[in-house]
């Protein structure tokens, strides 16, 4: 036998079957027929348990009026004043900081064409609907502050890099980029996790679904677009073109307003209404409740979504110092604290530095409240006739006692008195 032949002759081995690892879930499978509630308790995705509710999302709720005028209000009075940078000094003073590139980019103009009030308009407003807004803030070599400029918080993804986060986006000059945290305005809403914002919208799914349900019914019905009644029609006819001609004609019965709603119909003929019931009319007529649960969720006065039923013009002062108080300031700190992370540095930040926005403009006495007000401040000992003049906007006087303070009505001297002491 050659050697050949006992090589192909030799046995080959038997094949051993492979053998897998038995791999054991934990926790319950959830797919689409069986569902796992907890998919759906975690405040995220903004659908309702109840299938038939519209899904709640930024986008889709903002075609509700009411989520935009407080969207648009929060975004509108946080853009229209100016965002002052301060400094704070070891003795508890604050001082104004005016030679600073992010003080001039965030009031005049924050990129090439783009003005400040329409970047932060457009973070503010995106921080509302959805929870989060976007700004890249690119620097020079020095560590400037170039520009500043809005991104779409679709086209932005983030990721973990250790303790702080990489933004990966698409910039204004179309450049796919992906920059630490420093380098991004990462304005974020309730975040679990300290970086991921969620939209209060979303959290609020279902309160916010049942709103845009009422008013999707509400449009179905002002438009005609529901079905009113349903015929039914005798079975017997002579062919198809008799059934159609009595369809035509007990459909003509119904919209003839010559007829003034007394149809004339067949003997076998039945016309059973689809009108609305007057519980469901009743329901759409208390949609306006789905007004004040949104408002409390952007915990904006009622009086300025216009609804007047609860105040009056006699006390808008004091709606006005509620407004402030109460929704403006509580967006702010929060939007406040982000321009700081991403605009100003750790060094700058530990100095003191930190924005402000200026409410006080919001709140605009009449002519004769201010006059009154600088009146009595510039006859105490709290300032002179020239910070009032600059105050009222006033030409500034050199009188040799416009630039000093009078002193305390208790502590003047009359020299009579003197004289006989």
């Amino acid at each position: 036998m050659s050697m050949f032949s006992g090589l192909m002759s030799r046995r080959k081995p038997e094949r051993v079957a492979r053998v897998e690892p038995v791999i054991a879930a934990s926790a319950e499978t959830s797919g689409t027929r069986t569902p796992n509630p907890a998919v759906f308790s975690i405040g995220y995705g903004g659908q309702s348990r109840v299938r038939t509710l519209p899904r709640a999302t930024g986008l889709i709720a903002q075609r509700h009026a009411t989520v935009f005028a407080c969207a648009n209000n929060i975004a509108g009075d946080h853009c229209k004043v100016p965002l002052k940078l301060w400094q704070r000094d070891g003795m508890g003073g604050e001082n104004r900081v005016r030679e600073h590139p992010a003080a001039y980019l965030m009031n005049v103009e924050a990129s090439p064409g783009v003005s400040a009030q329409v970047l932060r308009y457009a973070m503010v407003y995106s921080y509302c609907i959805r929870g989060r807004g976007h700004g890249y803030a690119p620097r020079d070599g020095g560590g400037e502050l170039e520009l500043i400029e809005a991104i779409n918080p679709d086209h932005v993804s983030m990721f973990k890099a250790g303790r702080t986060r990489v933004f990966d986006f698409e910039d204004g000059a179309g450049v796919r980029r992906r920059v630490p945290s420093r380098s991004m305005v990462n304005l974020r809403y309730m975040p679990e996790d300290g970086w991921t914002g969620r939209s209060p919208i979303e959290v609020a799914g279902e309160s916010f679904g049942l709103a845009l349900a009422g008013q999707e019914a509400a449009a179905r019905t002002a438009s005609g677009a529901t079905m009113r009644a349903v015929i039914t029609m005798e079975d017997v006819y002579e062919d198809e073109e008799a059934y159609r001609r009595n369809g035509r004609r007990i459909r003509n019965a119904l919209t003839d307003p010559e007829h003034e709603g007394f149809p004339i119909i067949g003997a076998n003929d039945k016309i059973e209404s689809l009108d609305l019931t007057a519980a469901d009319q009743e329901l759409l007529a208390s949609r306006k409740f789905d007004r004040e649960q949104i408002a409390a969720v952007y915990r904006m006065p009622p009086s300025k979504l216009q609804m007047l039923e609860y105040g009056v013009k006699a006390n808008g002062e004091q709606q006005a110092i509620d407004y402030l108080t109460d929704c403006l300031m509580h967006w702010s700190a929060l939007i406040e604290a982000e321009y700081a992370m991403g605009l100003l540095t750790e060094a700058e930040r530990r100095s003191g530095l930190f924005f402000r926005h200026d409410f006080g403009a919001l709140l605009q006495p009449t002519t004769k409240e201010k006059y009154d007000a600088l009146t009595k401040a510039v006859g105490g000992p709290i300032m002179t006739a020239n910070t009032a003049q600059r105050i009222a906007n006033l030409p500034v006087t050199e009188g040799p006692d416009d630039d000093r303070l009078n002193p305390a009505a208790n502590m003047t001297r009359d020299p009579e008195t003197e004289k006989e002491d």
